[in-house]
């Protein structure tokens, strides 16, 4: 949860905008104890931590914290120059928590740490364990938070049987998204997240383009299923959208109690897919009927029929592909990289058909 605010006024003078926006997107209000919490649900034992995929950046080795640094200020650190949201602001120094054998751990009162680096689009995997010993209930125990570009949370906090808000129970988007499931490992055992985050989208006018978007799977279950964000959360109101950087530090949060983390790390995701060239889809002919009715027919375990002025290509159950024409003796599978080249005789009937998928000959 986040505790921090940069300044009252702030909060005053976004919380009767903010307050009927965030009811509007949930039907709910913001950490009604009334909403339904989720059902729980027992994940799979612990186990030891998994080696990250080849092209992941490791945030965290077991052994130090060079890749993180002190967050001046906590997650509530950002300052609102106009309509830009600046958030970005390097401290340079060491982060201030405890590493141990394997793990590192919240020091309370030290402050937050953020990732020297900093990310758009990402896949993270976090591993995190609220103390053993219980002290506390509610939002008091084993409370912290990871923070997608230091602005939205994914809640951390002992939720096993330590009812609070729906919103604000572990692996909730804060106060807007309560998690489908409770898949809470008894405190002092290791969790998992593994969560997908797209970044919201600004127009060159400093307009939302489409919001930010987050998936979880928290001990292996899914528990929030691509949501899109309506602003930015924070305790008791939800900022509006302001455009900022497409890249930015992922912050953990200090809330004053000495949750542990280990095997952090993150793969950056493409922001754009890759554009197809121009001619990926070639123009096609138009051949006659009596031409068509000549490709007709069975070839080995294929076969071929007319359906008016369109030929379809049978491989298997139920499937009857379009053939588009490119010449006489040239079809493509529409919408796909399949090609057909018929050897044609002297009359212009198929004596034979070589397939081919992306230029490999096909059985």
């Amino acid at each position: 949860m986040r505790r921090y605010v940069h300044s009252f006024s702030l909060i005053l003078l976004f919380l009767t905008m903010t307050h009927a926006t965030s009811r509007a997107q949930s039907g709910w209000k913001q950490h009604d104890m009334d909403r339904p919490r989720p059902p729980v649900v027992t994940p799979a034992p612990p186990t030891a931590p998994v080696p990250p995929p080849s092209d992941a950046l490791l945030l965290f080795d077991g052994t130090d914290l060079s890749a993180w640094e002190a967050h001046v200020g906590g997650p509530g650190a950002w300052t609102i120059e106009g309509d830009y949201m600046e958030v970005n602001r390097r401290s340079h120094q060491p982060a201030p928590w405890k590493v141990g054998d394997g793990y590192f751990e919240v020091v309370p009162g030290s402050g937050d740490i953020r990732t020297r680096q900093a990310f758009g689009d990402i896949q993270l995997h976090l591993e995190w364990a609220a103390p053993e010993v219980i002290e506390g209930d509610g939002q008091g125990r084993g409370n912290s938070g990871v923070f997608l570009m230091g602005l939205y949370e994914v809640q951390i906090l002992d939720s096993y049987d330590n009812p609070t808000y729906a919103d604000g129970q572990a692996a909730a988007v804060y106060g807007q998204y309560p998690p489908l499931a409770n898949a809470m490992r008894p405190p002092g055992q290791w969790q998992t997240y593994d969560i997908v985050f797209r970044r919201p989208r600004f127009g060159a006018a400093g307009q939302l383009l489409a919001p930010a978007r987050i998936t979880v799977f928290h001990n292996g279950i899914l528990v929030q299923d691509n949501v899109p964000l309506f602003g930015v959360p924070l305790w008791l109101q939800h900022l509006p959208y302001r455009p900022h950087a497409d890249r930015l530090p992922l912050v953990l949060q200090d809330h004053g109690n000495p949750v542990r983390f280990r095997n952090i790390w993150v793969r950056e995701l493409p922001e754009t897919l890759p554009e197809a060239p121009a001619d990926a889809y070639l123009a096609g002919i138009t051949l006659p009927a009596n031409v068509l009715d000549r490709y007709v027919g069975r070839y080995g375990s294929w076969e071929i029929r007319r359906d008016g002025d369109v030929l379809r290509m049978h491989f298997f159950g139920p499937l009857w592909l379009e053939l588009v024409p490119l010449s006489t003796t040239r079809f493509t599978l529409k919408h796909t990289a399949g090609m057909l080249d018929f050897d044609l005789d002297e009359e212009g009937t198929p004596r034979r058909v070589t397939f081919t998928l992306g230029g490999v000959p096909m059985p």
